[in-house]
């Protein structure tokens, strides 16, 4: 680092389970860019206060993750309409001081669950668990696909309402009660989680009993530490097809780069370094 550097970041509450610094300072160093990039504990209670620093600091770019996707959005100065029609954002781009927010969750996750799991979900059935920010992207880029139905549960049935109306105007979700969510899961062709239940240091937890999903459905979870968690594990053994974080985290994180600096992300280097930090 030297005073050429330009800083990048990601915040978080937690954080420190995060690989977003590993993979992106080794993107920079591949494409022979000065940057650096660290992660930041950052509490609901000072969002704002880290946004007006980040701001002032002039650091280039932010990732955003979990608990502060949607409550960040108050506090930058646009939304790219991707985002918007998410309603969440997990990347913010510094444009000479005015700060936009843009939302990669969406388009990495489909990106990956097309590439890794199900190439085609035109006309599948699709149960979404959890109604936070990342879920949000992830319903918007989903609805693209045209899938034949698009479900989504809350342990908060309310929350999930809420948001299938936040849509209403442009595709239908329906909300599913959590009563009746084994009977969702029955008839799925893919089951997402896009909660932190599993997430290490939790790594023992499942979402939902993983045998509600029929043989052949496709076991999706957005939790990339672990690289399989217990979720996706149990479904697999039940003759579930696996999807696991990784490569929607590596996607989310190169669209990232390539807002951030104007050139095409390293994916291969990105994905090695993130799989060397496991071992």
């Amino acid at each position: 680092m030297d005073s050429y550097t330009v800083l990048y970041g990601v915040i978080g509450d937690p954080i420190r389970h995060s690989k977003s610094p590993v993979m992106l300072n080794r993107a920079f160093r591949e494409a022979g860019i000065n940057g650096a990039y660290a992660a930041f504990h950052v509490t609901p209670d000072k969002l704002g206060e880290a946004i007006a620093g980040i701001r002032a600091l002039g650091f280039r770019g932010l990732n955003v993750t979990i608990p502060h996707k949607i409550e960040v959005m108050k506090h930058l100065d646009d939304i790219h309409p991707g985002a918007k029609a998410a309603g969440a954002v997990n990347t913010i781009v510094n444009e000479g001081g005015r700060l936009i927010g843009y939302n990669t969750d969406g388009i990495g996750y489909v990106r990956s669950l097309k590439e890794e799991a199900e190439p085609n979900l035109a006309g599948r059935r699709i149960v979404v668990l959890g109604a936070g920010g990342a879920s949000r992207g992830i319903l918007w880029a989903l609805a693209q696909e045209n899938p034949a139905k698009l479900m989504l549960a809350n342990r908060t049935e309310e929350k999930a309402r809420e948001l299938a109306g936040a849509f209403a105007s442009e595709f239908e979700i329906e909300p599913v009660a959590w009563s009746d969510l084994r009977e969702a899961c029955r008839g799925a062709d893919v089951v997402i989680n896009t909660t932190s239940v599993g997430m290490s240091p939790n790594a023992d937890e499942t979402p939902i009993d993983p045998t509600w999903l029929k043989p052949g459905a496709v076991a999706s979870d957005l939790i990339y530490n672990p690289l399989k968690t217990k979720f996706v594990r149990e479904a697999e053994a039940g003759g579930c097809r696996g999807h696991g974080g990784l490569g929607m985290f590596i996607y989310q994180g190169a669209y990232a780069f390539e807002y951030w600096t104007g050139q095409s992300a390293p994916v291969g280097v990105m994905r090695e370094a993130v799989m060397a930090s496991f071992n």
